[in-house]
Parts: C-alpha cells; sequence; structure tokens
C-alpha cells in the first residue's frame, strides 16, 4: 500500500513511521528542504523527534502533489490553521476512492468550523465517504518508540472505519472504530483548552486536587458543548475524551500543558509560543471554543476563563480566583 503524509509535525511524523513500520511504503510532505533531506538520507525527522530513528520506508518530499497523487490512503496531520488552504490546493488530485485519514485536532476561528466540517464543505461530495478521523491518548514520542497505544477511529461510514482501523492496527497501536465524528472532534479540540488550565494550575504550585478539578470541571464543559451539537455522551468517557483528557493535562510532553504551564510561572504569551517549534492547538482553540460557547449559549468557564487570560491578557492568578469564586452548582453536564 502507498500512502501519502500531509505535515511532517511530531505526531503525522509518529503515525508516518507507524504505517511505515507495518511495511506500508510512506511519503510524507514536508515544506523544509533540509527536513526531506534528513529523512530520505538519515531517516531522521531534524526538526521534530531527532531523537529517533524513522523507518526506511518513510520517505519525504517538499511537493505535495508528488505526496497526495496516487495513494491508496492519505494521512492529513497539519496544524488546523492551514487546513483550509491546503485543502484548497489538492482536492482536484485527491485520489478517488482512498481514505482520507484526518489527525488534526481543532476548531478553525471565525468560521468555528470543526475539522470534519473543513474536510466536508472543501472537499466534493464524492470523498466524504472515505473520510475518517483519529484521536485519542497519544504522545508522539510514546508512538514511535512502540508504547501500547489506543485511539479512536471516527466515521460516518462503517465500512471505512473498519478500513481504516485494520489499516492503522499494530502490535502497539490499537484503535476503536466509532461513528460519532462530532464527539471525538470535540473531545479532540477543546482537551487542548483545559490543559492549557491545568498547566497554569501546575505553574502556580497547585497540587492534583486542583487538576483533578479541572480535569473534571473540563470534562463535563467538553461534554455540555459536544451533546448540544448532537455527539453521543459516552463518546467523552472513551479515548478520545478522558483518555485524552488526562494525558493531554497530566503529561509533560503535552505542549498545551506546557504553555500553560510557562504562563503560571509567570511568562508572557508570545515569549512562551517564541521557544517552541510544534503549534500548540489549544491556543487558536481557545478563541473558537470561546466564541462556539457565546453563538450557542452553552455555559464553559474554564474555556471562558483560559480565552482572557490568552486573549485579554487576564493573569493566571484572578483566572483561578474567578473559578473558584463561581456560585454553587449542581453536579451534572447541564450545571
Amino acid at each position: 500500500m502507498k500512502i501519502g503524509v500531509i505535515g511532517s509535525g511530531s505526531f503525522g511524523t509518529a503515525l508516518a513511521s507507524l504505517l511505515a513500520d507495518k511495511g506500508y511504503d510512506v511519503l510524507m510532505w514536508t515544506r523544509q528542504q533540509d527536513q526531506a533531506d534528513g529523512i530520505n538520507k538519515e531517516h531522521i525527522n531534524i526538526k521534530h523527534l531527532p531523537q529517533f530513528k524513522l523507518p526506511e520506508k518513510l520517505r519525504a518530499s517538499t511537493d505535495l502533489h508528488e505526496v497526495v497523487k496516487g495513494k491508496e490512503l492519505i494521512l492529513s496531520a497539519p496544524p488546523s490553521h492551514v487546513l483550509t488552504s491546503i485543502l484548497r490546493e489538492i482536492k482536484d488530485i485527491l485520489p478517488e476512492k482512498a481514505p482520507i485519514v484526518s489527525a488534526t485536532k481543532g476548531i478553525e476561528n471565525d468560521t468555528l468550523r470543526l475539522v470534519s466540517e473543513i474536510f466536508e464543505t472543501e472537499l466534493p461530495g464524492k470523498f466524504h465517504q472515505y473520510l475518517s478521523y483519529l484521536s485519542g491518548p497519544s504522545f508522539a514520542k510514546e508512538i514511535i518508540s512502540r508504547v501500547p497505544t489506543i485511539v479512536s477511529i471516527a466515521s460516518k461510514n462503517e465500512a471505512n472505519a473498519r478500513n481504516v482501523q485494520n489499516i492503522f492496527s499494530f502490535t502497539y497501536f490499537r484503535t476503536y472504530w466509532t461513528p460519532d465524528v462530532i464527539g471525538v472532534e470535540y473531545g479532540g479540540a477543546l482537551k487542548n483548552v483545559i490543559a492549557i488550565a491545568a498547566g497554569v494550575s501546575d505553574g502556580l504550585g497547585f497540587g492534583q486536587n486542583t487538576r483533578a478539578a479541572l480535569i473534571t470541571r473540563g470534562l463535563n464543559e467538553i461534554t455540555r458543548i459536544g451533546v448540544k451539537q448532537g455527539a453521543d455522551p459516552m463518546t467523552f468517557l472513551g479515548p478520545a475524551g478522558m483518555g485524552d483528557l488526562v494525558l493531554t493535562c497530566c503529561g509533560e510532553q503535552s505542549r498545551n500543558r506546557t504553555v500553560g504551564f510557562e504562563l503560571g510561572k509567570g511568562k508572557k504569551l508570545n515569549d512562551v509560543l517564541a521557544g517552541m517549534n510544534e503549534v500548540a492547538e489549544g491556543v487558536k482553540t481557545a478563541k473558537s471554543g470561546y466564541d462556539l460557547s457565546k453563538k450557542l449559549g452553552i455555559e464553559m468557564p474554564i474555556t471562558e476563563e483560559v480565552y482572557k487570560m490568552l486573549y485579554e491578557d487576564k493573569s493566571p492568578k484572578d483566572v483561578v480566583k474567578d473559578l473558584m469564586g463561581r456560585d454553587l452548582k449542581r453536579e451534572g453536564i447541564n450545571h
């Protein structure tokens, strides 16, 4: 099987490595020639995951059309804010009837489209039945280290979901399929916002009680908006919900938790982001999540406070104070 991978960040590289490890011929797109040369000659992604040797069946190219044309599966893993422009460039050369698997997590600013909605509006209808979305508790370094991992594969087409499930499943990588695209998408996008809040808590020196509180109430508001949009509430108890949320809020490899941690330590957002060579999706998603909550009339206090911290320069200490000082509520996703 010949597979094209769009995006050469940590997660795209890890999934490409997994597929090459299974014996598939994988060609990955990068914008940078030195990165492509490092992968092709030394089997190392010099910008991301430089400490890991990549399989020989994984190659790279700076030619997006070469990566996409004639492939039997397309894996899409660019940052969410560039996805629309990429799809517009390749929609006329995408191979028909080839599964298209998205590993991007986020909600587009301004349009407030989920990644799945971007795909469905930017690509012709003939491609829609072949779309699926991969999400779950899966740090790139651990995938590439062959650490046992589980994820969800969401697709509205069961046959397509099962096909993708079989392609990705391996000795150290287990997949579960679900028809709940909306639930998987909201879980994967908004957990990054909650992880920023958890990082702030850790940076301020608060304990595990506070982190557990943020995870619990964060799951509540993710579930609230997901169910409002038609998701199955049980999805948020699975890999793409609670699983991914816990990992991203607790794991030191989490980019979004790192952003929050540094903010909690007193750094400014621009300085934090300038020191990272990966995109922390939660920064942009905080704005989208906040705007969407206002549009839908849904209370999402953690998301709102993270938004104010990132975009209105509210101090982390005031964020915690206001969250703890909210009116007392009954427990449940409606409260």
